[in-house]
Protein backbone atom coordinates (compact mmCIF):
# COMPACT_ATOMS: atom_id res chain seq x y z
CA UNK A 1 0.00 0.00 0.00
CA UNK A 2 1.56 3.45 -1.06
CA UNK A 3 2.07 5.83 2.06
CA UNK A 4 0.04 8.70 2.06
CA UNK A 5 1.46 12.35 0.98
CA UNK A 6 1.11 15.74 1.96
CA UNK A 7 -0.57 15.68 -1.82
CA UNK A 8 -2.87 13.14 -1.27
CA UNK A 9 -3.72 13.89 2.46
CA UNK A 10 -4.55 17.63 1.45
CA UNK A 11 -7.00 15.93 -1.69
CA UNK A 12 -8.74 13.58 0.74
CA UNK A 13 -9.07 16.32 2.88
CA UNK A 14 -10.39 18.59 -0.11
CA UNK A 15 -12.86 16.16 -0.99
CA UNK A 16 -14.37 15.71 2.46
CA UNK A 17 -14.99 19.45 2.69
CA UNK A 18 -16.86 19.03 -0.62
CA UNK A 19 -18.72 16.44 0.57
CA UNK A 20 -20.36 18.24 3.97
CA UNK A 21 -20.07 21.49 2.24
CA UNK A 22 -22.45 19.85 0.08
CA UNK A 23 -24.37 18.07 2.54
CA UNK A 24 -24.92 21.95 4.54
CA UNK A 25 -25.84 23.25 1.40
CA UNK A 26 -28.98 21.00 0.73
CA UNK A 27 -29.88 21.61 4.76
CA UNK A 28 -29.68 25.29 4.11
CA UNK A 29 -31.36 25.28 0.91
CA UNK A 30 -34.12 23.51 2.71
CA UNK A 31 -34.24 20.26 0.28
CA UNK A 32 -35.65 17.42 2.13
CA UNK A 33 -38.64 14.63 1.52
CA UNK A 34 -41.27 17.08 3.34
CA UNK A 35 -40.17 19.88 0.48
CA UNK A 36 -40.76 16.84 -2.45
CA UNK A 37 -43.91 15.62 -0.72
CA UNK A 38 -45.20 19.36 -0.29
CA UNK A 39 -44.15 19.71 -4.07
CA UNK A 40 -46.71 16.52 -5.36
CA UNK A 41 -49.50 18.46 -5.99
CA UNK A 42 -47.92 20.84 -8.05
CA UNK A 43 -46.26 18.15 -10.02
CA UNK A 44 -49.94 16.68 -10.27
CA UNK A 45 -51.42 20.19 -11.41
CA UNK A 46 -48.39 20.99 -13.64
CA UNK A 47 -48.93 17.49 -15.42
CA UNK A 48 -52.85 18.51 -15.98
CA UNK A 49 -51.74 21.69 -17.47
CA UNK A 50 -49.09 20.43 -20.23
CA UNK A 51 -51.50 17.93 -21.35
CA UNK A 52 -52.24 17.42 -24.09
CA UNK A 53 -49.12 18.22 -25.61
CA UNK A 54 -49.43 21.09 -28.44
CA UNK A 55 -46.86 20.19 -31.21
CA UNK A 56 -46.54 23.26 -33.88
CA UNK A 57 -46.96 22.17 -37.19
CA UNK A 58 -44.84 19.83 -38.96
CA UNK A 59 -43.06 22.81 -41.28
CA UNK A 60 -43.26 24.71 -38.67
CA UNK A 61 -41.57 22.31 -36.34
CA UNK A 62 -39.08 21.21 -38.62
CA UNK A 63 -37.85 24.79 -39.64
CA UNK A 64 -37.02 25.71 -35.59
CA UNK A 65 -34.97 21.99 -35.52
CA UNK A 66 -33.60 22.75 -38.35
CA UNK A 67 -32.75 26.04 -37.59
CA UNK A 68 -31.64 25.07 -34.26
CA UNK A 69 -29.24 22.65 -35.62
CA UNK A 70 -27.83 24.95 -38.14
CA UNK A 71 -26.88 27.59 -35.87
CA UNK A 72 -25.08 25.04 -33.56
CA UNK A 73 -23.35 23.52 -36.40
CA UNK A 74 -21.68 26.72 -37.46
CA UNK A 75 -20.73 27.11 -33.90
CA UNK A 76 -19.44 24.25 -33.44
CA UNK A 77 -17.40 24.80 -37.11
CA UNK A 78 -16.26 27.88 -35.67
CA UNK A 79 -14.93 26.82 -32.14
CA UNK A 80 -13.06 24.07 -34.09
CA UNK A 81 -11.22 26.69 -36.64
CA UNK A 82 -10.42 28.75 -33.43
CA UNK A 83 -9.35 25.67 -31.74
CA UNK A 84 -6.70 23.85 -34.32
CA UNK A 85 -4.48 27.33 -33.91
CA UNK A 86 -4.35 27.93 -30.35
CA UNK A 87 -4.16 23.92 -29.47
CA UNK A 88 -0.41 24.08 -31.54
CA UNK A 89 0.50 26.73 -29.29
CA UNK A 90 -1.01 24.98 -26.33
CA UNK A 91 0.67 21.54 -26.95
CA UNK A 92 4.16 20.87 -25.65
CA UNK A 93 5.38 18.99 -28.61
CA UNK A 94 4.30 21.95 -31.26
CA UNK A 95 4.61 25.06 -29.37
CA UNK A 96 7.27 27.42 -29.97
CA UNK A 97 8.51 28.29 -26.21
CA UNK A 98 6.63 27.74 -22.68
CA UNK A 99 5.86 31.46 -22.31
CA UNK A 100 3.14 31.12 -26.05
CA UNK A 101 2.22 27.56 -24.41
CA UNK A 102 1.15 29.51 -20.93
CA UNK A 103 -0.16 31.77 -22.93
CA UNK A 104 -2.46 29.65 -25.36
CA UNK A 105 -3.52 27.55 -21.90
CA UNK A 106 -4.61 30.69 -19.94
CA UNK A 107 -6.75 31.71 -23.41
CA UNK A 108 -8.00 27.94 -22.97
CA UNK A 109 -8.98 28.35 -19.63
CA UNK A 110 -10.50 32.15 -19.65
CA UNK A 111 -12.72 30.70 -22.71
CA UNK A 112 -13.90 27.58 -20.73
CA UNK A 113 -14.75 30.30 -17.42
CA UNK A 114 -16.72 33.11 -19.32
CA UNK A 115 -20.60 31.20 -19.91
CA UNK A 116 -21.87 31.55 -23.29
CA UNK A 117 -24.48 33.16 -22.20
CA UNK A 118 -22.67 36.12 -20.85
CA UNK A 119 -21.31 35.76 -24.01
CA UNK A 120 -24.52 35.88 -26.10
CA UNK A 121 -25.75 39.11 -23.92
CA UNK A 122 -22.42 40.90 -25.20
CA UNK A 123 -22.53 39.67 -28.62
CA UNK A 124 -26.44 40.93 -29.22
CA UNK A 125 -25.45 44.16 -28.06
CA UNK A 126 -22.54 44.26 -31.00
CA UNK A 127 -24.21 42.38 -33.81
CA UNK A 128 -27.56 43.10 -32.74
CA UNK A 129 -30.45 40.03 -32.64
CA UNK A 130 -30.34 37.26 -34.69
CA UNK A 131 -28.08 33.65 -35.08
CA UNK A 132 -25.22 35.55 -35.51
CA UNK A 133 -24.70 36.75 -31.26
CA UNK A 134 -25.45 32.76 -31.03
CA UNK A 135 -22.82 31.61 -33.34
CA UNK A 136 -19.82 33.28 -31.70
CA UNK A 137 -20.74 32.86 -28.35
CA UNK A 138 -21.32 29.40 -27.96
CA UNK A 139 -17.95 28.93 -30.69
CA UNK A 140 -15.83 31.05 -28.84
CA UNK A 141 -17.15 29.85 -25.22
CA UNK A 142 -16.62 26.56 -27.00
CA UNK A 143 -12.88 26.88 -27.48
CA UNK A 144 -12.13 26.40 -23.91
CA UNK A 145 -12.91 22.65 -24.47
CA UNK A 146 -12.11 21.86 -28.00
CA UNK A 147 -8.68 23.62 -27.78
CA UNK A 148 -8.06 21.71 -24.69
CA UNK A 149 -8.75 18.46 -25.88
CA UNK A 150 -6.88 18.59 -29.67
CA UNK A 151 -3.91 20.46 -27.69
CA UNK A 152 -3.88 16.82 -25.39
CA UNK A 153 -3.89 15.06 -28.80
CA UNK A 154 -1.41 16.53 -30.15
CA UNK A 155 0.76 15.77 -27.16
CA UNK A 156 -0.06 11.97 -27.48
CA UNK A 157 0.66 12.09 -31.13
CA UNK A 158 3.71 9.70 -32.68
CA UNK A 159 7.03 12.04 -32.89
CA UNK A 160 8.17 9.51 -35.59
CA UNK A 161 6.49 10.47 -38.89
CA UNK A 162 6.74 14.03 -37.86
CA UNK A 163 10.32 13.92 -37.55
CA UNK A 164 11.16 12.05 -40.89
CA UNK A 165 9.56 14.89 -42.53
CA UNK A 166 11.65 17.21 -41.10
CA UNK A 167 14.66 15.36 -41.87
CA UNK A 168 13.50 16.06 -45.26
CA UNK A 169 14.15 19.65 -44.74
CA UNK A 170 10.69 20.50 -44.66
CA UNK A 171 9.31 23.69 -42.80
CA UNK A 172 7.66 24.48 -39.74
CA UNK A 173 3.90 24.32 -41.43
CA UNK A 174 5.22 21.31 -43.97
CA UNK A 175 6.12 19.36 -40.20
CA UNK A 176 2.24 20.37 -38.91
CA UNK A 177 0.51 19.45 -42.36
CA UNK A 178 2.26 16.32 -43.15
CA UNK A 179 3.57 14.98 -39.49
CA UNK A 180 0.72 16.05 -36.96
CA UNK A 181 -2.07 16.24 -38.50
CA UNK A 182 -2.91 13.25 -40.15
CA UNK A 183 -2.52 11.08 -36.78
CA UNK A 184 -4.82 13.95 -35.17
CA UNK A 185 -7.67 14.07 -37.25
CA UNK A 186 -10.22 11.29 -36.10
CA UNK A 187 -9.59 12.65 -32.89
CA UNK A 188 -10.59 16.02 -33.48
CA UNK A 189 -13.88 15.41 -35.58
CA UNK A 190 -14.38 13.19 -32.69
CA UNK A 191 -14.14 16.01 -30.30
CA UNK A 192 -16.17 18.19 -32.56
CA UNK A 193 -18.80 15.78 -32.51
CA UNK A 194 -19.06 15.60 -28.85
CA UNK A 195 -18.92 18.94 -28.90
CA UNK A 196 -21.81 19.18 -31.13
CA UNK A 197 -24.15 17.62 -28.63
CA UNK A 198 -23.25 19.76 -25.50
CA UNK A 199 -23.64 23.32 -28.10
CA UNK A 200 -26.96 21.34 -28.58
CA UNK A 201 -28.11 21.80 -25.54
CA UNK A 202 -26.80 25.01 -24.91
CA UNK A 203 -28.86 26.52 -27.80
CA UNK A 204 -31.75 26.06 -25.73
CA UNK A 205 -30.40 27.84 -23.23
CA UNK A 206 -29.49 30.72 -25.42
CA UNK A 207 -32.62 30.84 -26.75
CA UNK A 208 -33.87 32.77 -23.36
CA UNK A 209 -31.74 35.51 -23.99
CA UNK A 210 -32.76 35.74 -27.71
CA UNK A 211 -30.73 33.46 -29.47
CA UNK A 212 -33.16 32.27 -32.58
CA UNK A 213 -34.18 28.34 -33.05
CA UNK A 214 -36.20 26.41 -31.02
CA UNK A 215 -34.95 27.36 -27.61
CA UNK A 216 -36.51 30.99 -28.58
CA UNK A 217 -40.16 29.32 -29.42
CA UNK A 218 -39.74 27.59 -26.30
CA UNK A 219 -38.73 30.74 -23.88
CA UNK A 220 -41.80 32.54 -25.65
CA UNK A 221 -44.12 29.91 -24.80
CA UNK A 222 -43.08 29.28 -21.43
CA UNK A 223 -43.56 33.44 -20.98
CA UNK A 224 -46.86 33.31 -21.82
CA UNK A 225 -47.77 30.41 -19.64
CA UNK A 226 -48.47 27.88 -22.37
CA UNK A 227 -46.96 25.07 -20.52
CA UNK A 228 -48.66 22.50 -23.35
CA UNK A 229 -47.09 24.40 -26.24
CA UNK A 230 -44.00 24.83 -23.98
CA UNK A 231 -43.69 21.25 -23.22
CA UNK A 232 -44.33 19.82 -26.57
CA UNK A 233 -40.97 21.66 -27.85
CA UNK A 234 -39.00 20.16 -24.86
CA UNK A 235 -39.99 16.85 -25.64
CA UNK A 236 -38.96 17.76 -29.24
CA UNK A 237 -35.28 19.06 -28.11
CA UNK A 238 -34.89 15.85 -25.16
CA UNK A 239 -35.83 13.33 -28.58
CA UNK A 240 -33.56 15.81 -31.19
CA UNK A 241 -30.72 15.15 -28.47
CA UNK A 242 -31.01 11.74 -28.02
CA UNK A 243 -31.01 10.96 -31.65
CA UNK A 244 -27.98 13.26 -32.37
CA UNK A 245 -26.52 11.54 -28.93
CA UNK A 246 -27.07 8.33 -30.46
CA UNK A 247 -25.52 9.14 -33.85
CA UNK A 248 -22.54 11.17 -33.33
CA UNK A 249 -21.59 8.29 -30.88
CA UNK A 250 -22.19 5.89 -33.48
CA UNK A 251 -19.70 8.11 -35.97
CA UNK A 252 -17.35 8.64 -32.63
CA UNK A 253 -16.24 5.20 -32.54
CA UNK A 254 -16.43 4.41 -36.17
CA UNK A 255 -13.57 7.05 -36.63
CA UNK A 256 -11.95 5.87 -33.85
CA UNK A 257 -12.11 2.19 -35.24
CA UNK A 258 -10.99 3.71 -38.76
CA UNK A 259 -7.85 4.74 -36.88
CA UNK A 260 -6.83 1.77 -35.00
CA UNK A 261 -7.17 -0.53 -38.04
CA UNK A 262 -4.08 1.74 -39.71
CA UNK A 263 -3.62 3.35 -43.25
CA UNK A 264 -4.66 2.66 -46.79
CA UNK A 265 -3.32 0.46 -49.33
CA UNK A 266 0.10 -0.09 -50.73
CA UNK A 267 1.44 2.79 -52.81
CA UNK A 268 3.69 2.03 -56.19
CA UNK A 269 7.60 2.55 -56.89
CA UNK A 270 7.12 5.72 -58.55
CA UNK A 271 3.60 6.34 -57.08
CA UNK A 272 3.51 10.12 -55.77
CA UNK A 273 -0.24 9.71 -54.21
CA UNK A 274 -2.14 7.42 -51.94
CA UNK A 275 -4.13 5.03 -54.77
CA UNK A 276 -8.23 5.42 -54.83
CA UNK A 277 -8.62 2.16 -52.41
CA UNK A 278 -12.67 1.73 -51.40
CA UNK A 279 -11.50 3.65 -48.11
CA UNK A 280 -9.92 6.49 -49.79
CA UNK A 281 -13.20 6.81 -51.84
CA UNK A 282 -15.02 6.50 -48.90
CA UNK A 283 -13.29 9.45 -46.97
CA UNK A 284 -13.60 11.57 -50.28
CA UNK A 285 -17.35 11.05 -50.29
CA UNK A 286 -17.83 11.82 -46.53
CA UNK A 287 -15.67 14.72 -46.96
CA UNK A 288 -17.99 15.80 -49.77
CA UNK A 289 -21.26 15.51 -47.85
CA UNK A 290 -19.76 17.73 -44.37
CA UNK A 291 -18.79 20.35 -46.80
CA UNK A 292 -22.51 20.66 -48.36
CA UNK A 293 -23.70 19.96 -44.97
CA UNK A 294 -21.81 23.01 -43.45
CA UNK A 295 -22.61 25.31 -46.99
CA UNK A 296 -26.69 24.26 -46.10
CA UNK A 297 -26.33 25.32 -42.17
CA UNK A 298 -24.47 28.71 -42.95
CA UNK A 299 -27.41 29.00 -45.61
CA UNK A 300 -30.11 28.25 -42.89
CA UNK A 301 -28.32 29.93 -40.22
CA UNK A 302 -28.53 33.44 -42.36
CA UNK A 303 -25.33 34.94 -40.93
CA UNK A 304 -24.42 38.28 -42.36
CA UNK A 305 -21.36 39.04 -42.60
CA UNK A 306 -22.40 42.26 -43.60
CA UNK A 307 -23.94 42.41 -39.56
CA UNK A 308 -20.63 40.59 -38.74
CA UNK A 309 -17.91 43.50 -40.86
CA UNK A 310 -20.39 46.15 -40.24
CA UNK A 311 -21.27 46.45 -36.94
CA UNK A 312 -17.14 45.97 -36.21
CA UNK A 313 -16.51 49.74 -36.28
CA UNK A 314 -18.96 50.36 -33.25
CA UNK A 315 -17.27 47.53 -31.10
CA UNK A 316 -15.15 49.86 -28.82
CA UNK A 317 -18.16 52.08 -28.27
CA UNK A 318 -20.29 49.12 -27.52
CA UNK A 319 -17.30 47.54 -24.96
CA UNK A 320 -17.32 51.06 -23.50
CA UNK A 321 -20.90 50.94 -22.01
CA UNK A 322 -19.57 47.58 -20.08
CA UNK A 323 -16.94 49.11 -19.06
CA UNK A 324 -16.24 50.45 -15.50
CA UNK A 325 -17.71 47.29 -13.54
CA UNK A 326 -21.05 48.98 -11.33
CA UNK A 327 -22.54 47.54 -8.19
CA UNK A 328 -25.71 49.32 -9.02
CA UNK A 329 -26.22 49.78 -5.19
CA UNK A 330 -26.73 45.74 -4.51
CA UNK A 331 -23.05 44.39 -4.62
CA UNK A 332 -24.28 43.19 -1.31
CA UNK A 333 -27.27 41.33 -3.03
CA UNK A 334 -25.00 39.86 -5.64
CA UNK A 335 -22.43 38.62 -3.38
CA UNK A 336 -24.93 36.63 -1.74
CA UNK A 337 -26.81 35.29 -4.66
CA UNK A 338 -23.39 33.99 -5.65
CA UNK A 339 -22.80 32.57 -2.29
CA UNK A 340 -26.40 30.61 -3.23
CA UNK A 341 -25.40 30.20 -6.64
CA UNK A 342 -22.40 27.83 -5.23
CA UNK A 343 -24.84 26.14 -2.61
CA UNK A 344 -26.65 25.36 -5.39
CA UNK A 345 -23.86 23.85 -7.03
CA UNK A 346 -22.57 21.85 -4.28
CA UNK A 347 -26.18 20.27 -3.35
CA UNK A 348 -26.49 19.30 -6.68
CA UNK A 349 -23.51 17.76 -7.18
CA UNK A 350 -23.92 15.43 -3.63
CA UNK A 351 -27.52 14.63 -4.68
CA UNK A 352 -26.50 13.90 -8.00
CA UNK A 353 -23.10 12.00 -7.39
CA UNK A 354 -25.29 9.26 -5.03
CA UNK A 355 -27.81 8.55 -8.01
CA UNK A 356 -25.52 8.75 -10.38
CA UNK A 357 -23.09 6.48 -8.44
CA UNK A 358 -26.01 3.91 -8.32
CA UNK A 359 -27.03 4.49 -11.63
CA UNK A 360 -23.16 3.86 -13.39
CA UNK A 361 -23.03 0.48 -11.16
CA UNK A 362 -25.82 -0.88 -12.78
CA UNK A 363 -24.49 0.50 -16.20
CA UNK A 364 -21.15 -1.10 -15.95
CA UNK A 365 -20.91 -4.63 -17.84
CA UNK A 366 -18.62 -5.80 -15.10
CA UNK A 367 -21.12 -5.02 -12.46
CA UNK A 368 -24.99 -5.45 -13.88
CA UNK A 369 -26.33 -8.40 -12.78
CA UNK A 370 -27.79 -9.43 -16.14
CA UNK A 371 -27.31 -7.59 -19.51
CA UNK A 372 -30.66 -6.43 -19.26
CA UNK A 373 -30.22 -4.15 -16.20
CA UNK A 374 -26.89 -2.93 -17.42
CA UNK A 375 -28.93 -1.95 -21.07
CA UNK A 376 -31.82 -0.66 -19.01
CA UNK A 377 -29.57 1.79 -17.09
CA UNK A 378 -27.93 3.03 -20.11
CA UNK A 379 -30.59 3.96 -21.58
CA UNK A 380 -31.74 6.08 -18.74
CA UNK A 381 -28.22 7.57 -18.86
CA UNK A 382 -28.33 8.57 -21.89
CA UNK A 383 -32.19 9.82 -22.16
CA UNK A 384 -31.18 11.92 -19.10
CA UNK A 385 -27.99 13.44 -20.80
CA UNK A 386 -30.18 14.65 -23.52
CA UNK A 387 -32.32 16.40 -21.45
CA UNK A 388 -31.28 20.39 -21.03
CA UNK A 389 -31.05 21.50 -17.47
CA UNK A 390 -33.15 24.82 -18.00
CA UNK A 391 -35.90 22.36 -19.23
CA UNK A 392 -35.36 20.32 -15.57
CA UNK A 393 -35.16 23.63 -13.96
CA UNK A 394 -37.96 24.94 -15.58
CA UNK A 395 -40.11 22.28 -14.68
CA UNK A 396 -38.99 21.80 -11.77
CA UNK A 397 -39.90 25.58 -11.04
CA UNK A 398 -43.35 25.39 -11.98
CA UNK A 399 -43.42 22.36 -9.31
CA UNK A 400 -41.10 23.57 -6.03
CA UNK A 401 -41.36 27.44 -6.82
CA UNK A 402 -38.93 30.39 -7.69
CA UNK A 403 -36.13 29.17 -5.48
CA UNK A 404 -32.72 27.56 -5.37
CA UNK A 405 -34.21 24.75 -4.68
CA UNK A 406 -35.54 24.48 -8.29
CA UNK A 407 -31.95 24.64 -9.68
CA UNK A 408 -30.29 22.63 -6.79
CA UNK A 409 -33.01 19.36 -8.13
CA UNK A 410 -32.83 20.24 -12.07
CA UNK A 411 -28.71 19.77 -11.91
CA UNK A 412 -29.18 16.99 -9.46
CA UNK A 413 -30.97 15.09 -12.11
CA UNK A 414 -28.80 16.22 -15.10
CA UNK A 415 -25.58 15.13 -12.83
CA UNK A 416 -27.42 11.59 -13.53
CA UNK A 417 -26.22 11.91 -17.53
CA UNK A 418 -22.96 12.87 -17.26
CA UNK A 419 -21.55 11.51 -13.67
CA UNK A 420 -23.60 8.01 -14.55
CA UNK A 421 -21.92 7.48 -18.17
CA UNK A 422 -18.40 8.46 -16.56
CA UNK A 423 -18.74 6.31 -13.40
CA UNK A 424 -19.97 2.99 -15.56
CA UNK A 425 -16.72 3.57 -17.89
CA UNK A 426 -14.48 3.84 -14.93
CA UNK A 427 -15.97 0.83 -14.03
CA UNK A 428 -15.33 -0.64 -16.60
CA UNK A 429 -12.13 0.10 -17.29
CA UNK A 430 -10.53 -1.88 -13.94
CA UNK A 431 -8.19 -4.63 -14.39
CA UNK A 432 -9.98 -7.75 -15.05
CA UNK A 433 -7.52 -9.73 -12.83
CA UNK A 434 -7.80 -8.38 -9.99
CA UNK A 435 -11.72 -9.45 -9.87
CA UNK A 436 -10.64 -12.64 -11.26
CA UNK A 437 -8.68 -12.78 -8.15
CA UNK A 438 -10.76 -12.21 -5.20
CA UNK A 439 -13.73 -13.86 -7.00
CA UNK A 440 -11.32 -17.23 -7.10
CA UNK A 441 -11.53 -17.23 -3.15
CA UNK A 442 -15.42 -18.25 -3.21
CA UNK A 443 -16.45 -13.96 -2.86
CA UNK A 444 -19.88 -13.19 -4.17
CA UNK A 445 -20.88 -10.48 -6.70
CA UNK A 446 -21.54 -7.67 -4.23
CA UNK A 447 -17.95 -8.70 -2.18
CA UNK A 448 -16.09 -8.44 -5.97
CA UNK A 449 -17.46 -5.30 -6.27
CA UNK A 450 -16.74 -3.88 -2.94
CA UNK A 451 -12.92 -5.54 -2.09
CA UNK A 452 -12.19 -5.18 -6.38
CA UNK A 453 -13.68 -3.25 -8.58
CA UNK A 454 -14.90 0.15 -6.18
CA UNK A 455 -11.67 0.25 -4.93
CA UNK A 456 -9.19 0.49 -8.81
CA UNK A 457 -12.08 3.41 -9.42
CA UNK A 458 -12.54 5.44 -6.69
CA UNK A 459 -9.92 8.16 -7.75
CA UNK A 460 -11.68 8.02 -11.10
CA UNK A 461 -14.77 8.85 -9.45
CA UNK A 462 -12.90 11.23 -7.33
CA UNK A 463 -11.64 13.00 -10.43
CA UNK A 464 -15.20 12.43 -12.13
CA UNK A 465 -17.03 14.35 -9.19
CA UNK A 466 -14.76 17.58 -9.19
CA UNK A 467 -15.40 17.73 -13.06
CA UNK A 468 -19.27 17.27 -12.10
CA UNK A 469 -18.89 19.94 -9.46
CA UNK A 470 -16.94 22.27 -12.10
CA UNK A 471 -19.86 21.82 -14.64
CA UNK A 472 -22.40 22.58 -12.28
CA UNK A 473 -20.83 25.77 -10.99
CA UNK A 474 -21.25 26.89 -14.77
CA UNK A 475 -25.04 25.56 -14.94
CA UNK A 476 -25.60 27.20 -11.63
CA UNK A 477 -24.81 30.50 -12.53
CA UNK A 478 -27.57 30.65 -15.53
CA UNK A 479 -30.51 28.85 -14.63
CA UNK A 480 -31.57 32.16 -12.33
CA UNK A 481 -32.69 33.73 -15.75
CA UNK A 482 -35.61 31.11 -15.15
CA UNK A 483 -36.07 31.65 -11.88
CA UNK A 484 -34.32 28.97 -10.20
CA UNK A 485 -32.05 30.86 -7.99
CA UNK A 486 -28.52 32.17 -7.95
CA UNK A 487 -26.83 35.38 -9.94
CA UNK A 488 -28.48 34.52 -13.20
CA UNK A 489 -31.66 36.16 -12.30
CA UNK A 490 -29.50 39.96 -11.79
CA UNK A 491 -27.75 38.91 -15.16
CA UNK A 492 -30.75 38.97 -17.11
CA UNK A 493 -32.61 41.83 -15.04
CA UNK A 494 -29.51 44.08 -15.67
CA UNK A 495 -29.55 43.17 -19.20
CA UNK A 496 -33.26 44.43 -19.68
CA UNK A 497 -32.69 47.32 -18.06
CA UNK A 498 -29.57 48.52 -19.80
CA UNK A 499 -27.47 48.64 -16.63
CA UNK A 500 -24.35 46.97 -18.72
CA UNK A 501 -22.07 48.07 -15.69
CA UNK A 502 -23.50 45.74 -13.73
CA UNK A 503 -23.35 43.16 -16.16
CA UNK A 504 -19.55 43.13 -16.33
CA UNK A 505 -19.63 43.22 -11.89
CA UNK A 506 -21.77 39.94 -12.35
CA UNK A 507 -19.28 38.42 -15.06
CA UNK A 508 -15.96 39.17 -13.14
CA UNK A 509 -17.74 37.03 -9.86
CA UNK A 510 -18.85 34.71 -12.50
CA UNK A 511 -15.49 33.99 -13.77
CA UNK A 512 -13.85 34.42 -10.75
CA UNK A 513 -15.85 32.11 -9.38
CA UNK A 514 -14.96 29.34 -11.70
CA UNK A 515 -11.80 30.33 -12.65
CA UNK A 516 -11.34 29.19 -8.98
CA UNK A 517 -12.95 25.66 -9.14
CA UNK A 518 -11.46 25.19 -12.36
CA UNK A 519 -7.84 25.57 -10.81
CA UNK A 520 -8.83 23.40 -7.44
CA UNK A 521 -10.21 20.46 -9.92
CA UNK A 522 -7.57 20.46 -12.20
CA UNK A 523 -4.95 20.41 -9.11
CA UNK A 524 -7.17 17.52 -7.82
CA UNK A 525 -7.30 15.60 -10.93
CA UNK A 526 -3.34 15.38 -11.01
CA UNK A 527 -3.47 13.84 -7.84
CA UNK A 528 -5.84 11.50 -7.88
CA UNK A 529 -4.47 9.99 -11.55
Amino acid sequence: MKRPTAQSSAALFVVTAVLVAGVWAIADLGIDLSTIVDSVHNAIDFGSRMFPLDFPSIGELAALTGKTLAIVLCATLLSVLLSIPVAVLAAGNTSRSASTRFGARALIVAARAVPDVVLAIVFFRVFGFGALAGVLAMGIHSVGMVAKLYADAIEQIDEGPRSAVRATGARRWQELVSGVLPQVVPAFVATGLHRFDINLRISVLLGFVGVDGIGLAMATAFRRLDYQRGMALALTVLLVCVLVELLSGMVRRGLLAAADSGGGGRVRPGQVSPPWTTRRVRRTVYAGVTALVVLAAIWEADLSFGQLFGSLGDLGQTIGLFWPPETGGIFGLLLADLLVTVKIALAATVIGAVLAFVCGSLAASNVAPTPGVRQLFRNIIVTVRGMPELVLAIVFVVITGLGPVAGALALAIGTIGLLGKLTADSLEEVDPEVEHAVRATGAGPWQVYFAATLPQAAPAFVGNLLYQLDVNIRAATLLGIVGAGGIGFHLLNATRVLEFGVVTTVMILVFGTVLLVELLALWMRRIVR
